[in-house]
Order: structure tokens, then C-alpha cells, then sequence
């Protein structure tokens, strides 16, 4: 087996400029209100200016704030998701080990983005989502019987992960025993100030375990995606092995880490404004739910680091020109309460219909299990609502520890009682 980490330090030193401009404002930026996106990239947004930025590497990509622009980065096949571009603006150190094994759809380009997404694509239809309502329901309530058999529990370990593991296990076919295995190596992959080695070694660990479970699933029809993937594509060479394995990979962690996140920040979200939660709770109304849920997701947006890009042309975008070779961030977290599309942007209000946000992302890239993710939370936040009426924070929130150090915003875990 070649060594995931081979080729990495040199890649990662070809990304970075030999100058960095110190007038330049630093990125990601630090959050003043764990709530909401840092307040210098929201000044930014609102003076109308697109700035460069020096990342952790030196590289000083363009920073788009506002909505259009963002969605219009996004949409436009000018801008390229290949992590291994020379001046591809990396988040981390450890975002390169995503180069260093099977591709994943998110940094492929067309057209081998779209003709591997097609054929999974039929998976992910709303119709298929809602078929997994009633299985979804009853993992919530099995989670929430064994929380209500006490006075008190940590709304993450207890609720969020359960759940979102449980359903992504039950989706993909994966054994939900070895659940603490990829969970742990999608920690490592996912800590922004952890190194290349160990992320590339973690996504490689998941790899190897992945294609084990496709080439079972080879041997032996089995339920779930990998199977059915496996029995539909693999006879006729449409997929391979690894593919399918890259596949199941990025569902797996992307399936439970994101949707846990919402699931306790949402949740804790909903507490901060009782009037809401307690609506929730009272009425069986799918529109109210609905919305909530939209509402959540565009006010919190969870990935909080930006969607990153490199122009493979010249391309102008809004009032900035972007030359070929330059990076690009579309800070979607800020975007998404930009008040020329949301005008009460900064505000959580369910009523507003939020329809129409990045969260999920936008264009080819637009996340695939977004109709799941949304079964999920629907379900979730209603349940919570309707049984646990009294819950509270057993902490004051000062006190709770955010993932500020994480790729994906959340909470590390969340004290509740009732």
C-alpha cells in the first residue's frame, strides 16, 4: 500500500506564496458571540468589499461575503474544487490528506463530478427521504426513552450522535457496532489544528475499512447503499471498488458529523428562545416544523470555514475580477444572513421562510443527503419539543465549549437536565 502521506509536505509548500501581506485580515476570524459568525467578516459583507485574506499557509485567496456572490462562485464551472491545485486555499493542514486517497465527490471536477454523481444520484430523492421517516422516529424516541429514565444527560453523547450514527449506519449498511471506530477517525480528519500525517492516515484507515465492506457486499447481496451500489455497479466496471468505497466514505462522515452538530446546536438554539421551542411542542404543525428547520439551518450554518474554490480562469464575480490560479472563499455562514437576500438575516425567526439558504451548499456541489439530514432534524427538534417541555441547560452557557477548533461548528457537548 502506498503511503497516504507521501508527496504532502510538497504539495502543501507548493500551495503557499513566498509573501504574506500583514494588512491582510487573517482567516477564519475569531467568533465575539458563539451564536453568530465573527463580526469582522460580517463587516466586511456589509461595507460591500471583497477583500484577500491570509490563511494558516500564507495563501491570500479573495473573500466573498455576500449572498449572490457566493451562490454565484458556487454555480460557476470556472471555479474548481481540486484540493491539489498549486494555490488551492486549503482550510488546514489536515484538509490536504483528502488528496491523498480515492477522490471524493467533493473535490472532483466535471465532468467526472457529475457522471459519478449520477449514478448514485437516485438515492437521495426526497420520496426515498421520507421513507425513512418512521425508522428515523423510532431512533429518536428509543434515544429519548433512555435519556428520560434520569433527570439529566449530555445532549451530544446522549441524543445528537446516536441518532445521526444510527441513521447513516442504517442508510449505508455499516455495521453500527464499529461505530466508535469511524467516529474517532473522523475526529482526526476533521480537527483543524491537527497534522496532515494523522488526517491522511485516519482517511486511509476509513478507506481500507470501506472497501472491505464493498468487496463483502461484492461476494454477498446485503441491504443498504453499499450493497445495492455494489450489486448495481461494480459487475459492469460503472464504479470500482475504491470508488464506491470514497463514496460510502464521504456519506459516513459527512452523514453524522454535520447533522449531530445541528442537532445539539439547534437544539440548544431552540432553548435561547423558549417561545419557539415551546410552539413546537404544542402544535403537530408540519409548516411550523419545516420552516424551523430551514430557519436553523440558514441562521446557524454549520460549516464555518468558508467553501473554498480556485479559479481556472479569469472570472468576474460581482464587483472583484479573479485571475486564473487564485483561490476564492465563498463564507457561506456570513452569506447566509447577508440582508440583500434575508433582511432580518442576523435574526432567528421560523416565520421567515429561509427557503433558498447555502447551508447544504449550492450548484454541482449541493450536498446530496440534504432531504435525509432534514428527516432528521424535523424529527428531532419535534420530539425533544413535545417530551422534554422543561428541558434546560444544566450549565450556564459560558461554560459550554464550542468547535471553534473544528471544521464543523457544534458544540463539544451540551449538560442538560428537566
Amino acid at each position: 500500500m502506498t503511503d497516504p502521506t507521501t508527496d504532502l509536505t510538497t504539495a502543501s509548500q507548493t500551495a503557499a506564496p513566498t509573501t504574506v501581506r500583514s494588512a491582510d485580515p487573517h482567516y477564519p476570524m475569531d467568533r465575539q458571540c458563539p451564536f453568530a459568525p465573527p463580526r469582522e467578516a460580517t463587516a466586511i459583507r456589509d461595507a460591500g468589499t471583497v477583500p484577500r485574506v491570509t490563511l494558516w499557509n500564507g495563501v491570500r485567496p479573495w473573500l466573498f461575503t455576500r449572498f449572490d456572490d457566493a451562490r454565484t462562485i458556487l454555480a460557476d464551472p470556472r471555479f474548481s474544487a481540486d484540493k491539489s491545485r498549486p494555490g488551492y486555499p486549503l482550510s488546514s493542514a489536515v484538509a490536504l490528506a483528502e488528496t491523498a486517497v480515492e477522490p471524493t465527490l467533493l473535490i472532483m471536477d466535471n465532468p467526472q463530478h457529475d457522471a459519478v454523481r449520477r449514478l448514485v444520484l437516485g438515492e437521495f430523492t426526497v420520496k426515498r427521504a421520507e421513507g425513512w421517516r418512521p425508522a428515523v422516529r423510532a431512533v429518536v424516541d428509543g434515544c429519548l426513552d433512555r435519556m428520560l429514565r434520569g433527570t439529566e444527560a449530555d445532549l451530544v453523547a446522549d441524543l445528537a450522535l446516536p441518532v445521526a450514527l444510527t441513521v447513516i449506519c442504517e442508510f449505508l449498511g455499516v455495521p453500527f457496532e464499529d461505530r466508535e471506530l469511524f467516529r474517532g477517525l473522523t475526529h482526526t480528519m476533521n480537527v483543524v489544528a491537527g497534522t496532515t500525517e494523522s488526517a491522511a492516515a485516519a482517511r486511509q484507515a476509513l478507506q481500507d475499512y470501506l472497501e472491505e465492506l464493498v468487496a463483502a457486499g461484492e461476494r454477498e447481496p446485503r441491504d443498504g447503499f453499499i450493497g445495492r451500489m455494489a450489486a448495481r455497479h461494480l459487475p459492469d466496471g460503472t464504479m470500482t471498488r475504491p470508488q464506491l468505497a470514497a463514496m460510502a466514505l464521504l456519506l459516513l462522515t459527512a452523514g453524522h458529523d454535520t447533522t449531530a452538530n445541528m442537532i445539539s446546536l439547534g437544539v440548544l438554539t431552540l432553548l435561547r428562545h423558549p417561545g419557539h421551542f415551546a410552539a413546537l411542542g404544542a402544535d403537530d404543525d408540519p409548516e411550523l416544523l419545516a420552516g424551523t428547520v430551514e430557519e436553523m439551518l440558514r441562521h446557524l450554518t454549520v460549516v464555518q470555514r468558508g467553501i473554498r474554490r480556485i479559479a481556472t480562469e479569469d472570472v468576474t464575480v460581482g464587483d472583484r475580477f479573479v485571475r486564473a490560479g487564485e483561490g476564492v472563499v465563498a463564507a457561506i455562514n456570513v452569506a447566509n444572513r447577508d440582508p440583500g437576500r434575508f433582511p432580518a438575516g442576523e435574526e432567528f425567526d421560523p416565520a421567515a421562510r429561509a427557503h433558498g439558504h447555502l447551508a447544504f451548499g449550492y450548484g454541482p456541489h449541493q450536498c446530496m443527503g440534504q432531504a435525509l439530514a432534514r428527516v432528521e432534524l424535523q424529527e428531532v427538534y419535534a420530539a425533544v419539543a413535545r417530551r422534554i417541555p422543561t428541558l434546560r441547560t444544566a450549565v450556564p452557557v459560558e461554560e459550554i465549549r464550542f468547535k471553534s477548533d473544528m471544521a464543523v461548528y457544534g458544540v463539544h457537548a451540551l449538560p442538560v437536565t428537566w
